[in-house]
């Protein structure tokens, strides 16, 4: 799942190397932190969040078909 976040932040920013997912796992969720340059956050996010609720989806059917659930955070 960290593959497919990351895949998809890099072809949206200008900095693709400062781009990295770090997975914390907790007992009933996983939480992937997105991590990108500070002049690239705007487009992660995209116009009225937009952008980063297309990832959510994404990632939520792909955790719904592994039966397990998954949370994008989104930071700096």
């Amino acid at each position: 799942m960290n593959e497919l976040i990351s895949f998809i932040a890099q072809q949206l920013v200008d900095r693709p190397g400062d781009v990295s997912v770090s997975k914390v796992e907790g007992s009933h969720t996983t939480v992937l932190e997105l991590h990108v340059a500070k002049e690239d956050i705007g487009k992660v996010i995209g116009k009225d969040g937009r952008t980063a609720q297309a990832m959510r989806t994404i990632l939520n059917a792909v955790s719904t078909k592994a039966r397990k659930r998954a949370v994008l955070e989104i930071l700096e």
